[in-house]
């Protein structure tokens, strides 16, 4: 598939942008403007992130219910069972609903320090697919989950991470959205076990820029996704050159999208980083184009 095939008049393929909650009023303003520059796309939905052991719940509450009051997308809120009681995860869930959110993505989480090794709380819900039956029974809200192309690292294996991720479809999750991975054959083969393992739901491959390309090669060895030698190469001699960076970041991303629709796959996520450019140039390119859509207040 060439860049000219992906170009067409009218795309079939649907799109969600993920935020995280900003930490200071500079970075407010960087999301809202990334919000306003997005929302014409009409993504599928957006999420925004909830941090390592619930450390965001408030700000992800707050940006959460900015987003329902005040534009026309669809938010999906994070939520984890790390750090948190059974009955504190609930009144989280219980306020999304009264809030109007009707889309959680449901992940075990982080511990709060990276080197900590995973241990659920006493009275938590232990598991995801825990989680998952807990957000079911409180309320019907759509339910994503993650999945990972290259095994998470606290697993015994990828069989094992498709066990997990079929528990999470038993328990009731809707969706599945990948950690990123550079080589699209990761996805591709990742989504074929998980066809031939009866799970149904679609799998969504997750993708990150790379502008900040250091930054996303630490992110990367944290989460235990490759970094191919040839995405090493490309920036080679670019630590000092953003701009350079922003346009070698474009055609990775174009080309991993160019790659994932040979491969059969018409939905996508953008880990956006707050950031709109490189994702609005993207959907261009998938033939995404702006609508008029309500304003977002600054």
């Amino acid at each position: 598939m060439s860049l000219q095939d992906l170009a067409e008049p009218k795309s079939d393929s649907a799109v969600s942008f993920e935020f995280f909650p900003p930490k200071t009023a500079e970075m407010e303003i960087q999301l809202w403007n990334a919000i306003r520059r997005l929302a014409p796309l009409q993504p599928r939905f957006v999420s925004v992130t909830y941090g390592a052991g619930g450390s965001t719940r408030d700000r992800t509450h707050a940006t959460v219910k900015r987003i329902i009051d005040e534009t026309e997308l669809r938010p999906a809120a994070h939520l984890t069972c790390v750090g948190a009681s059974r009955e504190a995860v609930n009144g989280v869930i219980r306020d999304y609903w009264q809030a109007g959110v009707r889309h959680i993505v449901a992940l075990r989480g982080d511990m709060p320090e990276p080197t900590q090794p995973y241990c659920a709380h006493s009275d938590g819900y232990q598991t995801t697919p825990e989680l998952v039956r807990g957000i079911r029974a409180i309320a019907p809200f759509e339910i994503s989950v993650s999945a990972y192309p290259e095994k998470h690292p606290d697993s015994a294996s990828l069989d094992w991470d498709l066990d997990v991720l079929k528990d999470k479809v038993d328990a009731g999750a809707t969706r599945a959205i990948t950690q990123f991975a550079f080589e699209s054959t990761f996805h591709a083969r990742f989504r074929d076990r998980a066809c031939r393992a009866g799970i149904q739901i679609p799998i969504v491959p997750g993708l990150m820029p790379t502008t900040n390309f250091k930054g996303v090669a630490r992110m990367a060895k944290r989460c235990g996704a490759t970094v191919p030698a040839w995405l090493a190469a490309l920036y080679e001699n670019l630590d000092d050159d953003v701009e350079s960076r922003k346009l070698v970041a474009s055609a990775v991303l174009v080309e991993q999208v160019r790659e994932l629709k040979a491969e059969g796959f018409d939905q996508f996520h953008f880990y956006t980083l707050n950031q709109a450019e490189l994702t609005f140039a993207v959907c261009n390119i998938l033939g995404i184009k702006p609508a008029a859509v309500k304003s977002v207040a600054a």
